[in-house]
């Protein structure tokens, strides 16, 4: 049983994986190259989201490739970092934020693992689309940390490269968003397909369009990520140690499909 990590460049840089091996993973959507290694004495995969050099943007990373890695080498839970911007006065940038909820504002990137012409048609329940476990161990090793979490939150997941315009963040915030950011929404979706629990912290980097003076620039984004970087690791390594690995409602998202489903999943994985 492993313990999986997803990041940008900036956590790679910063986790204190040891032995981390290159591991080069073969799926059905394409290739993935992960790193497997331990980390507070377990073993981890951490994936670095946007490819080694931070070199694909949003819109072209493969996250169904990147889901189907991580089930074949064994991951059961996996925490996530995303840079976002946020949609209210009450959520300023530096905010650490542990979303519950997602709305999913991508419009061309692929919906689901299971696709092709013998794939099984699967429906899978997401009223909860983050791990509701993992979400616990964040908040309660938080506290115990003395780190400021805000434990709820609705995610809005936007197609990207670009950024909101000043009209979508006045309307997300409308429809009861918190955050707005480009990649965990359409993990969570996956990885919940996959039956592996999946957990993201948000760390708040910016006012969203509209709510600032000022034009939002990548350099602010990164300060921002460089700052709370070191929380957001001893956070992670705490969870990691403690984390028994239980049973969660996540790893029987396709109970009422059968082992068949399953096998053909990972058979094409």
């Amino acid at each position: 049983m492993r313990f999986g990590l997803i990041g940008g460049s900036g956590l790679g840089r910063t986790l204190p994986i040891h032995n981390a091996q290159p591991v080069q993973v073969t799926t059905r959507f394409g290739e993935v190259r992960c790193f497997v290694g331990t980390l507070t004495g377990k073993e981890v995969v951490f994936l670095p989201r946007h490819g080694e050099g931070h070199a694909l943007p949003p819109h072209r990373i493969n996250y169904r490739a990147n889901v189907l890695a991580m089930k074949q080498l064994g991951v059961l839970a996996v925490l996530a970092t995303a840079a976002v911007g946020t949609l209210r006065a009450e959520v300023p940038p530096g905010t650490l934020l542990a979303p519950d909820q997602l709305l999913d504002w991508t419009h061309q990137r692929p919906l689901t693992l299971f696709e092709g012409e013998d794939a099984p048609v699967v429906h899978v329940d997401v009223s909860q689309p983050f791990c509701p476990t993992l979400r616990q161990r964040l908040r309660e090793e938080a506290a115990a940390l003395g780190i400021p979490l805000v434990d709820a939150g609705c995610y809005v997941c936007g197609e990207g490269p670009r950024y909101e315009t000043a009209f979508e963040v006045r309307l997300f915030a409308q429809w009861g968003g918190t955050v707005a950011g480009m990649t965990a929404g359409t993990e969570a979706l996956l990885f919940r397909e996959a039956e592996i629990c999946y957990a993201v912290l948000a760390i708040v980097t910016n006012w969203g369009a509209g709510l600032s003076p000022q034009p939002l620039t990548h350099a602010e984004v990164e300060a921002m990520m460089g700052q709370k970087l070191p929380a957001v690791l001893q956070l992670f390594e705490r969870v990691i140690a403690a984390y028994d690995f239980p049973d969660c409602p996540c790893r029987h998202t396709l109970d009422t499909y059968g082992d068949g489903v399953r096998a053909w999943l990972m058979a094409t994985g």
